[in-house]
């Protein structure tokens, strides 16, 4: 039984999934503090701010003349926050488990191979080109250069 989970955990999409949900607790306290930080306070410049607020950080003068604070201690905790969150879940978790995946390939002999090499853009306009002159019954044939046409005057 205990095999059985130790199995489900490590492969791989559930620790994945862990990191998501990780990450993403982590991205929505940096966007909720971005929006409380910077985007209210923009739109407070123009519309009158609420009185009773206990902001702190730099203030300005909205247009209705009623100062406008910019609370961006909030905001810098939560990058901090956020950014930390990652750096321990990837040394904790990713870091580890990449490892040991490559761990496990090596010792099970599997190697890697390189990805096959992909035509570039002007070979593949050179393709469609000349496949268009077949189709048309040019009896030109075909030709291999990868050399733009020259401009005809």
């Amino acid at each position: 039984m205990i095999q059985g989970f130790k199995d489900f955990i490590m492969r791989g999409n559930v620790i994945e999934l862990a990191v998501a949900v990780v990450i993403g607790t982590a991205f929505t306290a940096l966007v909720t503090a971005i929006v409380n930080s910077i985007i209210n306070p923009l739109i407070e410049l123009f519309y009158k701010p609420d009185p009773n607020s206990d902001k702190v950080g730099p203030s300005f003068t909205g247009v209705h003349g009623d100062p406008v604070v910019f609370p961006l201690g909030g905001l810098l905790t939560a990058v901090i926050s956020f950014f930390a969150v990652a750096l321990v879940v990837y040394f904790v978790f990713v870091l580890p488990m990449n490892k040991w995946k490559e761990r496990q390939a090596a010792r099970a002999g599997v190697t890697e191979e390189p990805a096959a090499k992909l035509p570039t853009e002007a070979e593949l306009l050179v393709q469609i080109r000349d496949l268009l002159e077949q189709q048309r019954g040019t009896t030109a044939a075909p030709t291999r250069s990868t050399e733009p046409p020259s401009p005809s005057i």
